[in-house]
């Protein structure tokens, strides 16, 4: 039995069913929380958080590194209610990678900085920090936000996705059996509690990774108490790969750059952009990919590909290959729900002869399918990578160290990668532009975001 799941989940009659995502079997239950105990626990945090701060960076930070110390002991339990509820294989490896990032914000160095005139500047805690979580790595971004506040002296009320909050009520728990009372408390409810977590007047900063539109709507609740925010949001991603590419070379790395947590990613490629001279060579090589790629239920280590986690984005997948397929695309390998395997699992789909204008191509896919588009000029395709409102990264594939460079620069997008796509580090800033959000997450910059500058002049 898996005790984590067994301390988070509450009886039949009190929370509500939580289904794995590869069967539609319950997992667990997972508690109801109220508009006023999420005050109560705002209230809470924010008389826990000045004892909190006066701990100081040094023991707040080896309180960080005890708790991903017991993050790894316990890597296993979790990863069963991340896989369960999430539906990707390897969940115990999101557990360790999230062990990694708590270690690092606790490491990373930030002083006072030297100013003219013998001023400093210095980073002080803001207070309470709401973060609002996704589905699609709910313990990692869980971490991702958690980490650098508390790194920072806040206290954190943590919100998890309603699809998949075990995973991280479990990761809560973790946490509190090394924190004072208070310090993180993890909030599971629905869209209400939500929307007052954003607009209470006590919560100095929000921060959220999840849709644009759900974005828009937490500035619009955070209106009224200002709290600074930090949104990471969705992405569009586009990939340019120039003539003269060595398919056999890139193959790999774009295909799992689209295809990893089964396309479930922020920042995973979703636009291929591919010169004519070598259009058929990569549509075929993705294809082969595609039909080899190893799918099924996260439980079996040896599946790379799960299921689209929820209905609601199983629906989206299948509206976006159908109307491309209408449209007169070639769908060459997938583009049909693979139900032997579960109700929500969708073969992983390549898409050739498809234009802009095309929603499969406008719009976040957020799942097992890769549209391939086919274009003759590099200036055309640089227009066509930024003719988006979603800017959250975007790649150039190609042998030419100095043409590669070039476009780079031309790309509009928070990062921008070189013969890769969508690999984060916890040392280098990370953030969108346009509508896929704004702030930076990770490293010293993730830390500032999570302080108040205060200028001292003597």
């Amino acid at each position: 039995m898996n005790a984590l799941l067994t301390t988070v989940s509450v009886a039949d009659d009190r929370g509500r069913p939580i289904l794995d995502a590869a069967t539609r079997e319950v997992v667990g239950h997972a508690p109801v929380h109220t508009v006023d105990q999420l005050n109560a626990a705002i209230a809470a945090a924010a008389e826990a958080q000045p004892s909190w701060a006066a701990l100081g960076h040094a023991e707040r930070s080896r309180i960080l590194h005890v708790i991903a110390d017991d993050i790894d002991a316990h890597a296993e339990e979790l990863g069963e209610i991340i896989t369960a509820e999430q539906g990707k294989a390897g969940g115990a490896g999101e557990a360790h990678g999230a062990a990694h990032w708590l270690r690092s914000a606790a490491d990373t160095v930030l002083e006072p900085q030297s100013l003219p005139d013998g001023a400093e500047q210095h980073y002080v805690p803001l207070g309470v920090v709401a973060s609002i979580g996704p589905w699609n790595f709910p313990v990692m971004i869980a971490v991702w936000h958690v980490a650098p506040a508390l790194r920072m002296g806040n206290t954190v009320v943590l919100k998890p996705s309603e699809n998949t909050p075990l995973s991280v009520l479990a990761l809560a728990e973790i946490f509190r059996r090394h924190l004072p009372a208070d310090v993180l408390t993890a909030v599971s409810g629905d869209r209400e509690v939500g929307a007052a977590l954003a607009a209470h007047p006590r919560i100095a900063k929000i921060v959220f990774t999840g849709s644009t539109a759900t974005g828009r709507r937490i500035v619009e609740s955070s209106a009224g108490n200002l709290a600074r925010l930090t949104l990471e949001l969705g992405g569009n991603d586009a990939a340019i790969v120039l003539p003269g590419t060595d398919v056999d070379a890139v193959a790999d790395k774009l295909f799992w750059a689209a295809f990893m947590n089964t396309g479930q990613v922020c920042a995973a490629l979703k636009r291929l952009y591919v010169h004519e001279s070598i259009y058929d060579d990569v549509v075929s090589a993705l294809a082969e990919r595609a039909e080899k790629a190893p799918m099924g239920p996260g439980q079996d280590k040896a599946n790379r590909l799960g299921p689209v986690q929820n209905p609601a984005q199983f629906e989206i997948v299948s509206r976006l290959v159908e109307e491309a397929r209408a449209r007169g695309a070639r769908v060459v390998t997938g583009g049909t729900p693979a139900t032997e395997l579960g109700p929500l699992f969708y073969r992983p789909t390549i898409i050739a002869d498809v234009e802009d204008g095309a929603a499969v191509v406008d719009e976040e896919q957020f799942g097992p399918v890769l549209p391939v588009i086919r274009y003759s000029e590099v200036d055309a395709a640089v227009r066509r990578a930024n003719g988006t409102d979603q800017g959250l990264g975007a790649s150039v594939w190609g042998a030419d160290a100095n043409e590669v460079d070039a476009v780079a620069q031309r790309l509009e997008a928070g990062t921008v990668w070189i013969n890769q796509h969508g690999g984060v580090d916890p040392a280098i800033p990370f953030g969108g532009t346009k509508s896929s959000g704004y702030g930076l997450e990770f490293g010293v910059e993730g830390l500032k975001a999570m302080a108040a500058s205060k200028i001292i002049r003597r």
